[in-house]
Order: structure tokens, then C-alpha cells, then sequence
């Protein structure tokens, strides 16, 4: 598997833009993706740019509307962000690539107190998507999740940021279908020292082109 870049797209009638990873065959997932999450196969991830008043509950509904308008058919993974999609940022560390949007206008502990329902909330979201050239075990998988968080909250420590990512950030990890499955995706795992290098490098590169 060579890693895809994303293209840049337009969706809706207000033509906002978004990203879109389209792949030749399915590809292995795990996703906290708002639409289409969890473990499984995707042809096609979409980062879409939303208002940062965007209060739509319907995300299926929104998600298979800008597919559409991107031409993707098949499972995939929709992702919303309030953050420019078009300032994307690309780490990578030998062959695992993760490409990142990077806003955080709101960051968060993740033990923080409960927010009162009358709070007001503010945009922010760090969607990242990871690709590797490997197949991940349904346990490497979920590791790599917890990598990925780890390294993407690294590089926000590093930078200052008060927080350990926002409340909406989301992360998509894909890989092969098929080969020998590789066991491990911690930060010591060769693959998952990879992964947390990659992501490590996006999100730095998001926070350091944010105005």
C-alpha cells in the first residue's frame, strides 16, 4: 500500500472545502469517525469543512450528501472539522504517513470537570488520518489508536497548548486487508514507533502553520 494524499474537493452549495483519500481496494480501518467508525474496510476517508457554528445532528444523512458530491461510493469514513482543511499538514517516518488538520481553539484535559450544559463551546477539532503499508492485528489496531493520541498530545504539550487534544478530535488508521499481521502498534512496536513519529510531525506542523 502507497500512502494516498488527499485532494482538495468542494462539497455543498456554499462549496466548502474538503479532503478526500480515495483508494484502489478497500482498505483495513479503525476510526473514531463520526460516520462509518469502528473497525472495518473503507474505500475512501472524507475531512469536510463545516461553519464553526455547524449544529447539524444528522451526520449520516450530511456525510452520504458530500460522498456524493465527492463521487465516493462504498463504505467510507466522514470526518467534520471546523478547522482549514485546505492548511493539511503530512508527517512521516519511513513508511507510515499521518495527515492532519490541526484546530485548537478549544482545547481540553481529558479529566477535565464536567462542562455546564448552559457553557458555551467553542470550535476546535484535530482529525487525523494514518496510514501504513502493513497489516495491523484487530489489537494493533486499537494500539495504534492509543499511540496516535499519545503522540498527537506530545506535540500539543510541546507547543504550549493548554490540553491534551479537543472534545471532537478523530482518528483514522488504515492498512492493508490482507499479508502477515503485525502484533503490536505501541510506541516501542517498530510499526507503532513509526506511526507516533508520523503523527508527532503533522500535528507539530498544524500548530506551527495555524495564524
Amino acid at each position: 500500500m502507497n500512502a494516498i494524499a488527499p485532494q482538495l474537493a468542494t462539497h455543498g452549495s456554499a462549496a466548502q472545502p474538503c479532503l478526500v483519500w480515495r483508494f484502489d481496494a478497500p482498505q483495513r480501518c479503525i476510526a473514531s469517525a463520526p460516520v462509518g467508525g469502528g473497525i472495518g474496510t473503507a474505500r475512501w476517508v472524507i475531512n469536510a469543512q463545516v461553519d464553526t457554528d455547524y449544529r447539524r445532528t444528522d451526520l449520516d444523512a450530511h456525510l452520504a450528501a458530500i460522498a456524493a458530491d465527492c463521487a465516493c461510493t462504498g463504505r467510507g469514513l466522514g470526518l467534520l472539522t471546523a478547522a482549514r482543511v485546505g492548511a493539511w499538514q503530512r508527517g512521516a517516518d519511513e513508511d507510515a504517513v499521518a495527515d492532519a488538520t490541526v484546530g485548537v481553539s478549544w482545547p481540553i484535559w481529558a479529566a477535565a470537570a464536567p462542562v455546564p450544559a448552559t457553557g458555551a463551546t467553542r470550535p476546535g477539532t484535530i482529525n487525523i488520518v494514518v496510514q501504513v503499508p502493513v497489516r495491523l492485528s484487530a489489537a494493533a489496531l486499537v494500539g495504534a489508536v492509543v499511540t496516535v493520541t499519545e503522540a498527537k498530545t506530545q506535540a500539543l504539550l510541546e507547543a504550549g497548548v493548554p490540553g491534551t487534544g479537543t472534545a471532537s478530535d478523530a482518528v483514522c488508521i488504515l492498512c492493508p486487508p490482507q499479508g502477515p499481521a503485525e502484533a503490536f502498534a505501541g510506541p516501542r512496536a517498530p510499526w507503532g514507533a513509526r506511526i507516533a513519529r508520523a503523527v508527532h510531525g503533522a500535528v507539530r506542523a498544524g500548530l506551527q502553520a495555524k495564524p
